[in-house]
């Protein structure tokens, strides 16, 4: 199993229970297909380099997880159609 770790950019016009609602279902889509999720950082709102969809701000998160190779792709495919994400990116972290 390698490490990865999915970073998620959560539109900032959203509510708190919608918020978590996204961040929760990128974690289900983790464990269904294999995944182990290790630990969730919630960053908060942070300004963003520059304009997406007309925001300046957005909420960030890190999903670390365990996985085998083919998860992040399988992932990253829900992930894209998901409405209230803007942004994401899951990169395979080194051992530490």
């Amino acid at each position: 199993m390698n490490k990865y770790e999915l970073a998620l950019v959560v539109n900032a016009k959203v509510e708190d229970d919608v918020k978590a609602a996204t961040v929760e279902k990128a974690q289900k889509y983790i464990t269904r297909f294999g995944g182990v999720v290790t630990n969730v950082e919630d960053c908060g709102k942070k300004r963003l380099a520059y304009e997406i969809q007309k925001m300046k701000e957005a909420y960030y998160f890190f999903i670390q997880f365990d996985a085998d190779a083919t998860v992040p792709a399988e992932v990253e495919k829900r992930v894209r159609i998901m409405d209230n994400v803007i942004r994401f990116l899951c990169v395979r972290r080194d051992a530490e």
